[in-house]
C-alpha cells in the first residue's frame, strides 16, 4: 500500500467512474477522491477543465509524476503501468488486455450508453433508436458470452483491467431491460466480480460526492 495519497480521482456515480475506483481498491492504493455533481455542472468548472478539457469524468492527477490523465481506458492503462498490477509484461498478453479494453471503450460503453439515454434520458420515445441500440447491445453481450465460454476472464484467464472496464457497464442489464437468459457465462462472470470485496468497496466509494480520503486494501480474494 502506498504511504501517501499521490492519486486524486475525480469521479461520479457512473460506470466510467466506477472502473477507476475498482482498480484503486483492488491495488490497495490510498487516494483522494473528488466526487463531482454532474447535475450541477461541476465537471465544466475551469479548474476541472484544466485537468480534463473534455469536461467528463473520470480523471486523475498524480502528485508523484505531475501527470494528469483523462479517459477511463487511458487511466486504467496508466495505473496498471504505475503499480504493476492487473496487466502483463508479456507483449502478447498485454495486447489481449488492450484489445478487450478498447472493445469496451469503443463498443460496450457507447452502445449501452445510448440505449440507456433513449430509455431513461430522452424526452421523447424513439422506437427506431431503441430497437437499434437494443439489438447492438445484445450483439455485444453475445461477443462477451462467447469469449467467457473460452476464458475465465475477459482478456486472459487472470483478472485484468479489461474486466474492470467492462464490468460496470455490463452489470447495467437490468436498467436496460435486457434479457440475460442467453448469456450464462456473462452472468457467472458478473456475479464473481461483484462478489470481490474490493469491488464492493468501490461501489460504495463511487457514490460519495465531495472530497474524501479512500484507502484501498488489497484482498486475499484472487480470481
Amino acid at each position: 500500500m502506498t504511504s501517501t495519497a499521490a492519486i486524486t480521482l475525480y469521479t461520479a456515480d457512473t460506470p466510467n467512474g466506477l472502473k477507476i475506483n475498482i482498480f484503486l481498491q483492488e491495488a490497495g492504493v490510498s487516494y483522494t477522491q473528488v466526487g463531482l455533481d454532474l447535475g450541477r455542472g461541476e465537471q465544466h468548472r475551469p479548474e476541472y477543465l484544466a485537468i480534463n478539457p473534455n469536461g467528463k469524468i473520470p480523471a486523475i492527477t498524480d502528485a508523484d509524476t505531475g501527470v494528469s490523465v483523462f479517459e477511463s481506458g487511458a487511466i486504467l492503462t496508466y495505473l496498471a503501468n504505475k503499480y504493476g498490477r492487473f496487466s502483463s509484461a508479456s507483449l502478447a498478453d498485454g495486447l489481449q488486455i488492450q484489445q478487450w479494453l478498447y472493445f469496451q471503450v469503443a463498443g460496450i460503453g457507447p452502445m449501452l450508453g445510448q440505449l440507456w439515454w433513449f430509455m431513461h434520458g430522452s424526452g421523447t420515445r424513439n422506437e427506431e433508436a431503441l430497437a437499434r441500440y437494443r439489438k447492438e447491445s445484445h450483439r455485444l453481450y453475445g461477443v462477451v458470452e462467447r469469449r467467457l465460454q473460452a476464458s475465465r476472464h475477459l482478456a486472459l484467464d487472470d483478472y485484468s483491467i479489461a474486466d474492470m472496464a467492462a464490468f460496470p457497464w455490463l452489470r447495467t442489464h437490468d436498467e436496460l431491460a435486457l434479457d440475460m437468459t442467453a448469456y450464462p457465462a456473462v452472468r457467472q462472470w458478473l456475479a464473481a466480480i461483484e462478489a470481490r470485496p474490493a469491488v464492493q468497496r468501490a461501489l460504495i466509494a463511487n457514490r460519495i460526492r465531495g472530497r474524501s480520503e479512500q484507502r484501498g486494501a488489497p484482498d486475499a480474494h484472487r480470481e
